[in-house]
């Protein structure tokens, strides 16, 4: 990763390749480490790429546009995603950000604390890289892979529940 330091603030360099080359139990990564997606020809997409689909549009599509596209107050994620990189990412959904300048302020919202959010950060983050990537469309993934036993548990325990 490549990181340049501006007026006293680090940028680290986008996400890099999003090629899938490894899988832990249903969730593929990129060679750097990354949370990534997988999608088939057939238009198949990890299970990942479809919670954050659903994720996406039932918490972020408000300010940020239906499929990431963005709106009049909030970016496109799906292109912030191609030069922010995933620590980033996670950091500015966990802890918010504030964006002032003479035109404008933008302001976003710390969601670290709202389950909602927190515990598909990952899920978010892997379908917005596959819309940046154009690996899905703007329309629901007409097909998935199953739901991996474990991300059940890892929901479930994120969410308190047995």
């Amino acid at each position: 990763m490549f990181v340049v330091a501006i007026g006293g603030i680090a940028f680290a360099e986008g996400p890099g390749d999003p090629a899938a080359v490894k899988s832990e139990d249903g969730k593929y990564f990129d060679k750097e480490g990354n949370p990534t997606f997988k999608a088939a020809a057939d238009g198949t997409v990890d299970w990942y790429t479809y919670s954050g689909y659903r994720r996406y549009h039932s918490e972020c599509h408000v300010c940020h546009g239906p499929d990431g596209m963005g709106s009049t107050y909030a970016p496109a994620l799906m292109e912030s995603v191609k030069t922010m990189s995933y620590p980033d990412f996670l950091a500015v959904v966990a802890s918010g950000r504030k964006n002032v300048s003479t035109a404008q302020e933008n302001v976003m919202p710390a969601l670290g604390d709202n389950p909602n959010v927190a515990c598909y950060m990952d899920d978010i983050y892997i379908y917005l890289r596959a819309r940046a990537n154009n690996a899905v469309g703007r329309v629901r993934p007409p097909k998935k892979e199953d739901k991996p036993e474990a991300y059940t548990l890892a929901e479930n325990s994120c969410m308190g529940r047995k």
